[in-house]
Formats: C-alpha cells, structure tokens, sequence
C-alpha cells in the first residue's frame, strides 16, 4: 500500500509540473497523444480486470472526451486541465494493475511454498 501511496504522489506532482507547462503553451493546440498513450498502455497491461483500475481507466476516457469538448468550445485552459487528469488517471490504472498482478505473482509463491513443505515434512 506504501508503494501506491509513493505512485499517487509522484503521479501528482508530474501532473502539476505538466501543468505549469500547459499553462505557458495554452496558445497551442489540444495535444492527447500522453493521454491516449496512457489510456492505451492501461488497457494492455490489463486494468480493465482489476476493479480500482477500471474505475480509473474509465475516469481517465471520460475526463478525454470531455477536454476534447472543452477545446472545441474555445476552453484551451480548462482542456489542458482535464487532459492532465485523465492522463494521472491512466497512470494510476496502470500502477493499480501492475500492484494486482504482482500481489498475484507473490501469493502463488507462498503457495507453492506452502504446498511444498506439506509434500516434504
């Protein structure tokens, strides 16, 4: 649990840096290639099947959609906000994902342990 404490923090502070840097560049056009690529990189690593990374995952698409609406009403700033988040919340889903299946992968150790020692007194 300590480690997806250390993960939301740092997730939180790349999301203020990047930011501040949406802020200097909110002239530019809406960019979500780092939140499609999240999104995509939290479906493949399977968040879709860990129920507090689906509900990330799906944050993470709604809060897209609704930046690109927001761009297309003139509200650069407030999209570059929400594009943010959503691309926090991929991040998220993907370290919530990676938790489970290593919480996964270190169980079937302890079992296969266990089941050892009782087929080797």
């Amino acid at each position: 649990m300590k480690q997806v404490s250390k993960i939301v923090t740092i997730v939180f502070a790349v999301a203020v840096v990047a930011g501040a840097i949406a802020a200097g560049c909110a002239s530019a056009p809406l960019r979500t290639e780092a939140s499609t690529s999240g999104i995509r990189a939290a479906e493949e690593v399977g968040a879709a099947n860990v129920p507090q990374a689906a509900l990330h995952l799906q944050l993470a698409k709604e809060e897209l959609e609704h930046a690109k609406g927001l761009a297309a009403e003139g509200e650069k700033d407030k999209a570059a906000s929400m594009l943010l988040r959503a691309e926090a919340d991929a991040e998220l889903a993907v370290a919530l994902s990676r938790e489970d299946a290593e919480r996964a992968e270190a169980q079937a150790a302890v079992d296969r342990v266990l089941q050892l020692r009782q087929e080797n007194p």
